[in-house]
């Protein structure tokens, strides 16, 4: 119910808007007489609407078609007419009858120097043919001004009634395509779009849009000077009009404008005996409709029907230029060419054997067929480019013929259907938190009919893209709110290609850099910044340098790096100013300047001594060589800066794990403490101050009023096994028996390690059995390779 509620509401604007337009004395809505024309022309015929123009020579058949049965008989009269100020000779004038079973025919040569024809059409018992050619050698420029009026308003009528026609079409189809529709309209009929209508619903808008046909038409060229004119005397008229022709196809005066012009020409040469009424000619493929504003009087004064036929002049090929959207477009049958600047392509037939003839390889081309549609705004391609005999981007032209005469339309350049290749530039990555304009680069731009993405599992998304250039389109990536992950874009082209897909990895946003600081004689750097988990490699004059440890705080991310060849990066002197090259994730760069800063001191290590942990159960052990201790051990070690630097217990010590994963900062009383102004003390419990996991090589530095030294080496931390047992029987065989066995990586009964017992990795038993280096001799030491630093053994005596 509600569906027909909305169709009947629009009939009734309809029907408002009809007997608006009805009560008005420019509508043309009675139907008259018919007619057959063709033309001839060097030996082609057509029919009148097909031809927008004559020319000298051509031969014109004419046939008045009235109803069999019809009792009236009717004249037609033919005139060529040659301008407001020339009278036509007699023999211009040609009539016949028609009616009553007589087929009314006239068959006309144009003469040279003729300027119009016109048709009379009258009763024959209204008037003679003599009677109008009175009339028209009295007042030629009059007829002259008629005859264009007259044509000038069949050409608008043409187009109002494709604008009505293509509206109401859409209207009925899909009610919501009513304002998309009359946009395109709008440009290809010079139509002039009534905003306001859009605003209503749907089903409303076709009623709104041509309820008021009277202000439809753009008025473009010609004004009301005609109309002012004609309030003189009639016996002025043939002094007062202009008989050049309108140029220009389609932009037209408003119809109405030029319908009321022509009642008041009309009416300054009517007589006692003539009443002349004009009549519009609707076009169709073989056979013209005569529309008249005024009811026929077969009574005096008689009506005389005025028509008239196109103009003899050159013939002026329509003005076609680019329309919008007119970048590369593709081959494909159903793609759209949009050109503008002729609304009669639309509204006539005056365009025929269309046709898009694109260039190929080695010189030779090929004819697609087009149609011009005014629905959607351009030709309409009725054929798909073979892809054969074409390579990249191809240009076309439009051509073919204006009535009888070739015409060349605007270029275009045109990507093959066949081609959807697409590809990104290397290296590239999608940012999240931002949406990225991504270029991809192929040939088929002009044939891209979606693009989307699709992240991970998720649902597929549109996105919108434009061209780049002939090679190449920019695709908008939303990520505002996507967490990092590979992005998948498929881009669909011409039906038949195979879509398209390319992955993209995206990223979190590049880091900041605040810093890079290097001393000269150092063989590492520090960069110093936000996001620097993505840093990938620095550059650094001739230095490679690569990540180390991350370390972070509130405020930035600190990162080590360490140089490929320490050499090189030593060689840096001090003072040397340098911008380094910073390689991101996605191979994403920045740069940032550094200036190699003075060579730092190194401390001086005086002594060092560590003292184990007796634990209750478990065997003790002694660690080689020098310079390693267990990670529980109390390590204390002695250090001094250059004589001319003394200490004041200020200074900060830094202890390290030589990756950079633990550090601990000593002050003092905490941990340090000084003999004297040049000798520092510092203890320590690994474990404690590094984590129980931290182990391996270990660096000391003092900071010393922000200015830290380089660093030293300390020694290494190991972590043991906890041995609780070790039984041996009487062949020499030993159980070991403890925890974390898993940190040795070998145990033998000699310091060569002869005859070893390999832990695999992941061992998790409490227990390993030995075999003796010499048979049946139980040894009296067991020794441990360990895991936790190269070259560390711990022993453990066999009780």
């Amino acid at each position: 119910m509600p569906r027909l509620f909305r169709h009947l509401s629009v009939f009734a604007l309809l029907a408002a808007a009809a007997w608006r337009v009805e009560a008005a004395p420019s509508q043309f809505d009675l139907v008259g007489p018919r007619l057959d024309v063709a033309v001839t022309h060097d030996g082609a015929t057509l029919p009148l609407a097909w031809v927008p123009n004559l020319a000298e020579g051509d031969r014109v058949s004419i046939k008045l078609d009235l109803p069999p049965a019809g009792s009236e008989r009717f004249r037609l009269v033919a005139v060529f007419l040659r301008g407001a100020v020339e009278r036509p000779p007699r023999d211009w004038f040609h009539d016949t009858l028609g009616g009553k079973g007589k087929s009314g025919d006239l068959s006309l040569v144009v003469p040279k120097g003729a300027q119009q024809l016109a048709l009379f059409i009258l009763p024959e018992k209204g008037g003679s043919a003599d009677a109008v050619a009175s009339a028209v050698r009295k007042q030629p420029g009059a007829f002259v001004r008629a005859v264009q009026d007259l044509n000038q308003a069949t050409l608008d009528r043409a187009r109002l009634d494709t604008f009505l026609d293509v509206l109401l079409q859409a209207e009925r189809e899909n009610p919501d395509s009513v304002g998309a529709t009359s946009q395109v309209l709008t440009r290809s009929l010079a139509i002039k779009l009534k905003a306001e209508c859009l605003q209503q619903p749907a089903e409303l808008q076709a009623a709104c849009l041509t309820g008021d046909r009277e202000t439809l038409l753009f008025a473009d060229t010609h004004s009301s000077a005609l109309a002012d004119t004609l309030t003189g005397a009639p016996t002025d008229l043939a002094f007062q009009l202009s008989a050049t022709p309108q140029a220009g196809y389609g932009f037209y005066s408003s119809y109405i404008g030029v319908v009321r012009d022509i009642f008041r020409l009309f009416g300054a040469f009517q007589s006692t005996q003539l009443q002349f009424v004009p009549a519009l000619a609707r076009m169709g493929d073989s056979r013209i409709t005569l529309l008249l504003n005024t009811p026929l009087s077969f009574a005096k004064p008689a009506s005389v029907m005025v028509v008239g036929l196109p103009a003899i002049e050159a013939a002026k090929p329509p003005p076609l230029r680019h329309g919008e959207g007119a970048g590369l477009l593709c081959a494909a049958s159903g793609a759209v060419l949009p050109v503008e600047g002729a609304p009669l392509v639309y509204a006539t037939r005056y365009a025929r054997d269309v046709m898009v003839r694109v260039a190929g390889t080695g010189g030779a081309s090929v004819d697609l067929p087009a149609h011009a549609d005014a629905r959607r705004g351009g030709y309409v391609l009725d054929k798909t480019l073979p892809d054969a005999g074409f390579a990249g981007p191809v240009g076309a032209q439009l051509h073919g013929n204006w009535g009888f005469t070739a015409f060349d339309g605007p270029r275009f350049t045109l990507s093959r259907p066949q081609a959807n290749g697409w590809a990104a530039a290397a290296n590239t990555t999608l940012v999240v938190g931002r949406t990225n304009a991504v270029a991809l680069a192929g040939e088929g731009a002009g044939c891209v009919a979606k693009v989307e993405m699709r992240r991970g599992d998720g649902a597929s998304e549109t996105l919108g893209w434009k061209q780049d250039g002939e090679r190449g389109i920019v695709v908008d990536v939303p990520l505002d709110k996507a967490a990092p992950g590979p992005v998948t874009l498929t881009i669909s082209g011409a039906a038949g290609a195979a879509p398209a897909t390319i992955t993209l990895p995206a990223l979190q946003e590049i880091g900041r850099l605040d810093a890079l600081t290097i001393a000269a004689g150092d063989d590492e750097a520090v960069l110093t910044g936000s996001r620097l988990d993505q840093v990938r490699e620095v550059r650094l004059g001739g230095a490679t340098l690569t990540p180390g440890a991350l370390t972070r705080s509130d405020r930035a991310d600190q990162l080590m790096l360490a140089a490929a060849d320490p050499a090189a990066l030593r060689a840096l002197a001090a003072g040397s100013r340098i911008v380094a090259d910073v390689a991101f994730a996605g191979n994403r760069h920045k740069t940032i300047a550094v200036t190699v800063a003075a060579a730092r001191r190194t401390p001086q290590l005086l002594q060092r001594s560590a003292q184990p942990v007796q634990r209750a159960g478990v065997l003790p052990m002694t660690l080689q060589p020098d310079g390693v201790f267990a990670q529980d051990a109390r390590l204390t070690f002695a250090f001094r800066l250059d004589p001319a630097t003394p200490l004041t217990g200020k200074e900060v010590v830094e202890i390290a794990t030589a990756d950079g994963q633990a550090t601990s900062r000593l002050t003092a009383g905490k941990g340090y403490d000084l003999q004297d102004a040049t000798t520092g003390i510092v203890t320590i419990v690994p474990a404690e101050a590094l984590g129980v996991l931290a182990h391996g090589a270990l660096r000391v530095r003092i900071v010393q009023d922000g200015v830290a030294t380089r660093w030293t080496p300390l020694g290494s931390v190991v972590r043991l096994p906890e041995l609780r047992s070790i039984a041996c029987g009487a062949a020499g065989r030993c159980t070991v028996t403890g925890d974390r066995l898993f940190l040795a990586q070998a145990i033998a009964g000699d310091a060569r390690f002869d005859a070893a017992q390999a832990i695999p990795d992941g061992f998790t038993a409490n227990a390993v059995e030995v075999v003796p280096p010499v048979a049946g001799q139980k040894p009296a030491s067991l020794y441990l390779r360990l895991r936790d630093a190269a070259g560390a053994i711990a022993t453990v005596a066999v009780p």
